[in-house]
């Protein structure tokens, strides 16, 4: 890559390729959004320059590679991709294949962009329940269940494995929001994986990454709902009147990009890549237990997450301005003070945050 990726060695709490990021702050918000490497902004200023002058560059290629790395970070065929700009537009074309009536699954107080568009559909039948009840409350007429794979307030990490059993034994859907686990977990399969860029993943914001089915007549029951010409089996002759012939892979399901985000989004992938993600999860959830340790030391009790890299603790959102002010940067969400670890951080990162709330 554009840029000399040098890795911590493994089992050190050091930033993994500290060469690739020019932090500010010390930077504990990844759930809100990751950094972009160094060779992602070169290319990014590049690409905006080379526009002013009047001599874009390809970026349809940039789209495509982005397409291909998430790919196979994701452990998919590159055909199963689509690209769009929320998980609110594949929750929503998800949500209108279901018929009247349709009984669907979510856990309590999930994040909205995932569980509104099955809301908004009046004639369905939605059931939520607390998460870690989710795999027991698949029933028979459980059309989809719905999860965020990692818990945006507090870092919980569903259960997946049992969820997809419980799934097929009743014969249910399910659908995965990887936008919190994405580049730090492996991405589960499920029957419909959608995952936002700008955060684990080291994009640029307008970016979401949807896996389509395999299963050919879950596949066919998705209308793509929001397609323009882009979504054509051949784009450029799809520019003028209604597309006529949908393209066969997921590129169906792409919706009209913003291109510049993608110049940016290939090498965010490729450090991900370059790293793999065991050894990014390993070093995020060493920050994430050391920190743990560190708040029972103080007093404070976080959020039950056990193998999360996001750390929440409930009473001390309130405290978010004052860090902030300090150089420290995390989230109030839902009263909890969240933190969370990524690549570019460390012990060091992880003992400043702990003396300033000693």
């Amino acid at each position: 890559m554009d840029g000399e990726l040098m890795p911590a060695q493994s089992g050190t709490m050091n930033p993994l390729a500290p060469s690739l990021f020019a932090p500010a702050t010390t930077h504990l918000n990844t759930a809100s959004f990751g950094l972009l490497p160094q060779p992602a902004v070169r290319a990014l200023q590049d690409a905006l320059a080379a526009a002013a002058g009047g001599r874009p560059t390809d970026m349809w290629g940039d789209l495509e590679a982005t397409r291909a790395a998430f790919a196979r970070i994701a452990g998919v065929p590159m055909h199963r991709v689509a690209l769009g700009s929320s998980v609110t537009e594949y929750a929503a074309i998800i949500a209108a294949s279901l018929p009247e009536g349709a009984e669907v699954l979510l856990p309590e107080a999930d994040f909205a962009s995932l569980v509104n568009p099955f809301h908004l559909r009046r004639d369905l039948k939605i059931r939520t329940v607390p998460l870690e009840a989710l795999a027991d409350e698949v029933r028979d007429g459980t059309a989809l269940v719905a999860t965020s794979a990692v818990q945006s307030a507090d870092g919980r990490l569903a259960d997946l494995t049992a969820l997809t059993a419980a799934a097929r034994a009743h014969g249910a859907r399910t659908l995965v929001d990887a936008s919190q686990s994405a580049g730090w977990l492996p991405v589960a399969e499920a029957d419909y994986t959608v995952a936002v860029g700008y955060k684990w993943l080291l994009c640029p914001r307008g970016i979401t990454f949807f896996i389509a089915p395999e299963d050919q007549e879950l596949f066919a029951s998705l209308h793509p709902l929001l397609a323009g010409w882009v979504a054509g089996e051949h784009p450029w002759d799809s520019c003028y009147g209604p597309v006529t012939e949908y393209a066969r892979s997921a590129r169906r399901f792409d919706i009209s990009p913003s291109l510049y985000a993608y110049v940016a989004a290939r090498h965010g992938l490729q450090v991900i890549e370059d790293l793999g993600v065991a050894a990014v999860h390993a070093h995020n959830t060493a920050l994430a237990d050391r920190y743990r340790a560190g708040l029972a030391e103080r007093g404070h009790t976080p959020v039950d997450a056990p193998g999360s890299a996001i750390v929440s603790v409930p009473g001390l959102g309130a405290r978010q301005p004052e860090l902030s002010a300090a150089g420290i940067e995390l989230s109030d969400r839902a009263g909890n003070l969240r933190a969370s670890f990524h690549l570019y951080n460390s012990a060091e990162d992880v003992d400043r945050l702990l003396a300033l709330l000693a």
